[in-house]
């Protein structure tokens, strides 16, 4: 029997975030491919001048685990920067809010098992998320990975640092 990963949460309060974002709908088996876009958002921004104020991320919009999720590749724009995209790239702003986060410093591939965790670790203790169930699965409000730390950082995986972000029901 293997045991959940360990998290460490915190409730932090997040101001609003202009961002810069590409919108798919993946399976598990075939999210991997998503973030080539990510990887192409990124530089796109750079060609543009822009500085990002914060790290790229993925926003999980609408999660089916046996069936599609609709996810968004992200990168922060600063407040007030006009910039002028072109499908399917749309501009858009992560909410402001209370947010349930915890940091992961490992291997991407435990992010599965470190999310049950944290999900397991908020139900536990009354935790209420901004989300709620539709047909084609379920829609957060905001629901974040977020990449402080990656392959241009580092080629070894086990120093990756990424922190989930899930915004809390008012």
């Amino acid at each position: 029997m293997t045991s959940q990963p360990s998290v460490t949460p915190v409730i932090v309060e997040r101001a609003a975030q202009p961002y810069v974002g590409i919108r798919r709908s993946v399976t598990m088996r075939t999210i991997g491919g998503f973030f080539g876009t990510l990887s192409e958002l990124i530089a796109w921004v750079a060609a543009q001048g822009v500085i990002p104020p914060g790290p790229d991320f993925i926003r999980y919009h609408v999660i089916d685990m046996a069936g599609e999720l609709e996810i968004e590749a992200g990168v922060p724009l600063p407040a007030g920067a006009e910039v002028a995209v072109e499908a399917p790239m749309r501009i858009e702003v992560l909410p402001a809010g209370r947010y349930l986060t915890t940091t992961h410093v490992g291997d991407p591939d435990d992010l599965v098992a470190v999310t049950g965790a944290f999900l397991a670790w908020a139900e536990q203790h009354g935790m209420r998320w901004d989300a709620h169930d539709t047909a084609a699965g379920e829609r957060w409000g905001c629901r974040l990975e977020i990449y402080h730390s990656g392959p241009d950082d580092d080629p070894d995986r086990n120093t990756w640092e990424t922190q989930l972000a899930f915004r809390l029901a008012d």
